[in-house]
């Protein structure tokens, strides 16, 4: 964590838009011994619950889920935009299939509660709150299911606690 700076929530100067649905973020869960990630451009950031929160989508075929399921810290990273190339990879290639790692040339961090990359600029170490399957019946806009889960493989909703922000210094 040498180049990390811990800073408080209320401390992050990036806007949360760009960072999750233009720059995008790579969503780590594991420790030493396995880890996987996957690239998320769905999300937010706000107060849930008297917490500093973020909510995160992960479908149910994504290898991902398991690691995030067993664990009970969760990361993002960002990368300003400067790994797309990386980032693409992780959020097309599945962690069954390949080395995401070794593949993308990132280099996982192992030094707080959950895994994170030395080569992101914003780090957000996340406790998992809450769990829940998005149900179709609950959709309002009818177009939305049918436009983003014609194959029934709906997400699973995580909240996580922002229990600790990394900055790069």
């Amino acid at each position: 964590m040498s180049n990390f700076k811990e800073i408080t929530p209320n401390e992050i100067t990036k806007n949360p838009f760009e960072m999750i649905g233009k720059d995008w973020l790579l969503l780590t869960a594991g420790n030493e011994q396995s880890l996987n990630t996957m690239t998320v451009s769905w999300g937010g950031v706000g107060v849930l619950w008297g917490k500093n929160v973020v909510f995160t989508f992960i479908r149910p075929q994504r290898y991902t889920l398991e690691f995030i399921d067993r664990e009970d810290y969760f990361t993002l990273s960002g990368f300003g935009g400067d790994y797309k190339k990386e980032l693409t990879l992780c959020g097309t290639a599945s962690g069954r299939d390949i080395d995401k790692v070794e593949q993308t040339g990132l280099t996982p961090c192992f030094n707080t509660e959950a895994p994170y990359f030395e080569q992101a600029k914003t780090v957000l170490v996340c406790k998992k709150l809450y769990k829940q399957k998005i149900q179709p019946e609950c959709f309002i806009d009818k177009s939305l299911d049918s436009t983003n889960y014609q194959a029934g493989d709906y997400h699973e909703v995580f909240v996580g606690e922002i229990v600790k922000v990394l900055v790069k210094e």
